[in-house]
């Protein structure tokens, strides 16, 4: 099988174990569940809401050992363009996947960033209330801020990330502290009649709950996307996935249970802070804003270690040359960051910014199900398969994690809003067409004349 060549070359393997767990942590815990555990209450209609955290929870290890795989494979950075160019056949249907990839990550890439930042803004009304058009605006301030700030040596960022990632969790210690110290299990634990009633509300509300759960822990492929920054990668990358995914997922569960335990769940179904809606029944006063402060200093976090990973991809797909050779330009003051994939993702993330937290993270799971997930899950399978004997990390009971996954996803396609489906599904449509096009043009796959 041939192996990439991209960007071992260019950019520093200078993130080690301990950063590249913490740029996923930064990644996967934003403001997104501070703010979005009403969201999961309201779906499910009460505390049986925890079932979409834990199937979210079971689906994320599920991928991540996927993840993991093929980042152990493929080190390179922007590496699920090579888990699809190379898991399908680089002269196949793998240039086909690999190009709908890239094509979806110049909007998923921004979405996730805006969604990480509109987060920020949200909860820093707990402060001082705010229009819709002022939250959009800090937001973009929060993209254009993470770019100034990516401008400097991946040696720093990882320093960077260790430092915000202590305080996030902290912080998740904290609120855990203050709800299991206060803890009511009728408050916990008090489903309404027919929670558990196996309607087709009971599956839709499930999905929806799930969906929100994936979004929250999504993000423990950020370390894929900067395999060629990290050291000794066909080691560091599945221990970082796997570390990242179980310490994450213990903390949500955990955090949540506590604040559910505390606060009457039938209370909290609109509420847009309800950590500082839990501290003020602990604490009183005082101790809202302290954790509203840390909070937002997660979710700035969250958002800079969003694209941080996201900024490699258009440069690994411009050295590969599937996109314009401008992607692929490194600055010349700091000569292992690529400047213009930075600022064309930082920039566009920050034009988003004015879109609502819920459509961007609905959008962002359902395009990234469709055009990514699932044909990964393929993909590991396809290249154990063809290639049994790479010295790679292997995932455990394969392949069942990688058909629950498979399944996992499926669900949350079944059970989401059309509208956001049909998005999908139309910039699907376009990217092909693009793709065959262009294909045409050069005479590649699957024009290529025998």
């Amino acid at each position: 099988m041939q192996q990439t060549n991209t960007s071992a070359g260019h950019l520093e393997r200078g993130m080690g174990l301990w950063g590249a767990i913490a740029a996923n942590v930064l990644n996967m815990v934003g403001v997104g569940p501070f703010l979005t555990i009403p969201l999961a209450l309201a779906a499910m209609g009460g505390p049986q809401a925890m079932l979409g955290w834990v199937l979210g929870a079971v689906l994320s290890l599920c991928d991540g050992m996927v993840w993991a795989e093929l980042g152990s494979r493929f080190p390179d950075s922007g590496g699920p363009y090579y888990f699809l160019l190379y898991g399908f056949g680089e002269h196949g249907l793998g240039r086909l996947l690999a190009f709908l990839f890239l094509w979806q990550s110049l909007l998923t890439g921004p979405i996730s960033i805006a969604s990480g930042a509109v987060g920020f803004a949200d909860y820093a009304s707990v402060f001082h209330a705010l229009t819709h058009t002022q939250r959009g605006f800090i937001a973009m301030g929060v993209c254009l801020l993470n770019v100034a700030l990516l401008y400097r040596s991946i040696r720093s960022i990882a320093t960077i990330s260790v430092l915000v990632t202590t305080v996030v969790l902290a912080t998740c210690l904290w609120i855990f502290i203050a709800g299991a110290t206060h803890f009511h299990a009728s408050l916990a634990f008090d489903f309404p009649s027919g929670a558990f009633h196996l309607s087709r509300g009971f599956w839709m509300g499930l999905g929806s709950s799930t969906l929100i759960a994936t979004y929250d822990y999504g993000g423990y492929g950020n370390v894929c996307l900067l395999g060629g920054e990290i050291r000794h990668p066909r080691r560091t990358i599945p221990r970082a996935l796997i570390a990242s995914i179980l310490l994450v997922a213990v903390m949500y569960l955990a955090m949540n249970l506590a604040i559910i335990g505390v606060l009457p769940w039938s209370s909290e179904l609109h509420s847009t802070a309800i950590v500082a809606d839990l501290m003020a029944a602990v604490y009183g006063p005082w101790a809202p804003q302290a954790a509203s402060l840390l909070i937002l200093i997660a979710s700035w976090g969250s958002a800079f270690a969003i694209l941080l990973g996201y900024s490699r991809i258009p440069y690994a797909a411009a050295v590969d040359g599937a996109f314009p050779a401008a992607f692929a330009r490194l600055s010349r003051k700091h000569g292992t960051v690529p400047v213009t994939s930075l600022l064309f993702m930082g920039l566009l993330s920050a034009v988003l910014c004015f879109f609502t937290l819920e459509t961007l993270i609905a959008a962002l799971i359902i395009v990234q199900t469709l055009l990514q997930f699932i044909a990964q899950c393929v993909a590991v399978i396809r290249l154990r398969v063809l290639h049994p004997q790479a010295e790679i990390y292997r995932m455990p009971l394969f392949p069942l994690p990688a058909l629950l996954a498979i399944a996992g996803w499926l669900y949350i396609l079944g059970t989401s809003n059309l509208r956001f489906l049909a998005t999908a599904v139309l910039l699907a449509v376009v990217g092909v067409a693009y793709y065959l096009v262009q294909a045409h043009r050069k005479q590649e796959w699957p024009f290529r004349h025998a």
